[in-house]
């Protein structure tokens, strides 16, 4: 597959649970999980996007989207309204940098279960949704750029008060989210058999 929507990768979370910023911690054969998601993800959306606080503390060459930089909030919320702002297209695919094992299958079914009169279609586990895979839609734009001036951060919420389609997964082992030190490490562990 080979899809023109575009996806963003969102790459500038603070990273406090694991200590460090996650997003350059190596991974596979790669310097960077960053470069890492960006490579393969380009294998599958023609335009690939790193939503990050700088792009300076990556060593390869990508399309960065960068916060604004009078903010100095890390939540996704801030990475969404830059988002909109540089994507020209009316609806994209976000991931979190740190869901390495999200495939092919997943993102196609997706971006197949995608209607038109969405705001959003969002991966659904036995662990909940997952705001951080799917797909958003410029309808939710201005309700992003409210909830930044009001400091209300939780996608969770934004979900809830729009028109989202949930498609559900029941394979979690593909929606690990590198939160800790333990989870980086069961990641490493996993790649073999799950990249």
């Amino acid at each position: 597959m080979f899809t023109k929507l575009p996806c963003v990768i969102f790459a500038g979370g603070k990273s406090s649970r694991m200590g460090e910023d996650k997003a350059l911690l190596p991974f596979a054969s790669y310097s960077t999980l960053t470069e890492y998601q960006y490579q393969r993800l380009s294998k599958i959306f023609q335009n690939v996007y790193i939503s990050c606080k700088e792009s300076s503390n990556f060593s390869f060459d990508a399309h960065f989207i960068e916060d604004t930089k009078e903010s100095n909030i890390y939540a996704p919320t801030v990475g969404f309204t830059a988002a909109f702002k540089r994507v020209t297209e009316d609806r994209f695919f976000a991931l979190s940098v740190d869901s390495p094992f999200i495939n092919e299958k997943i993102i196609t079914t997706l971006i197949e279960n995608d209607k038109e009169d969405a705001d959003a279609t969002i991966a659904k586990t036995d662990e909940g949704i997952q705001p951080l895979c799917g797909i958003y839609h410029r309808s939710l734009e201005s309700k992003f750029q409210k909830m930044v001036q009001e400091e209300n951060h939780k996608l969770g919420y934004l979900l809830k008060e729009s028109k989202t389609t949930y498609c559900y997964f029941n394979d979690i082992k593909h929606f690990l989210n590198m939160n800790h030190p333990e989870d980086y490490q069961k990641a490493l562990s996993l790649i073999n058999s799950l990249l």
